[in-house]
């Protein structure tokens, strides 16, 4: 593609920032990323490889520093890392096959869907700090959720992290932080496995992808210490706004625009 005005690239720097920050607190930093990445014109399957190039930076970050802090415990969780890795690598494979219109007209649709789960969503309430006991029952849930949200973080990934961490409340009564410490472990899993895919694939603006991911990493730096230090919070109307207006505006662009 051509390169950025100057501006625009420092408008992506920024959204870069922000969207690394809100990730690595509370998860769904791709729901503002992607349409960035739609809305200055790349077609969608670059955006989303550009994307994943990006996330990696952030979701290491985020993973490395949640790891320090002994909120993620990398033998207990064997099941769901491999499973992850094989739910993203099917979800990226199944992206390359998807015809270029049918992802245009899909995508805003399923961020706009993960915003406004967000919005909509319980978050369970838990203070335990202790995993559960290895049984088949919990193996079973390790198998199913990794393959569920790999195969979604290949296939799109906009509210992953944010998804990681509810559903492991949920399955597992962790706290916050834990499932937390998971999710980014496990993003980073899904991101990894899909960046390579799609690098295999020839959908990455490696210039861009580099550049955002930079800030990223610096936003999930902070995020993630902010949410140690403080508390993670899922108080993100003003994000949330954000992403269903320009959810809403491509999706207008893919379905009507030419009506």
């Amino acid at each position: 593609m051509e390169l950025l005005e100057p501006t625009m690239l420092l408008v992506l720097a920024l959204v870069a920032f922000v969207a690394g920050f809100i990730d690595a607190v509370a998860g769904g930093g791709g729901m503002l990323t992607v349409p960035a990445l739609l809305s200055i014109g790349l077609p969608p399957h670059i955006a989303l490889g550009t994307n994943k190039l990006a996330a990696t930076f952030a979701s290491s970050t985020a993973a490395l520093t949640y790891y320090r802090k002994r909120l993620f415990k990398p033998k207990y969780w064997g099941r769901a890392f491999v499973c992850t890795l094989i739910g993203a690598t099917l979800g990226t494979l199944f992206v390359d096959w998807i015809s270029t219109e049918w992802l245009e007209k899909m995508l805003p649709l399923i961020i706009l869907a993960a915003a406004i789960y967000t919005i909509f969503h319980k978050t369970p309430t838990s203070n335990q700090d202790e995993l559960p006991a290895s049984c088949s029952i919990f193996n079973r849930k390790q198998y199913i959720q990794g393959l569920t949200l790999g195969f979604y973080d290949g296939v799109a990934g906009p509210g992953t992290g944010a998804f990681w961490t509810v559903s492991s409340m949920a399955l597992y009564r962790l706290n916050i932080l834990m499932a937390s410490g998971l999710a980014k472990a496990m993003n980073f899993t899904s991101n990894i496995t899909s960046l390579v895919t799609f690098a295999l694939l020839g959908h990455i603006d490696w210039v861009l992808g580099f550049t955002m991911g930079l800030c990223l990493m610096a936003g999930a730096f902070v995020g993630a210490h902010s949410a140690i230090h403080f508390g993670a919070k899922f108080i993100r109307p003003v994000f949330v706004t954000v992403v269903s207006v320009l959810a809403i505006k491509l999706a207008y662009d893919a379905w009507f625009i030419n009506l």
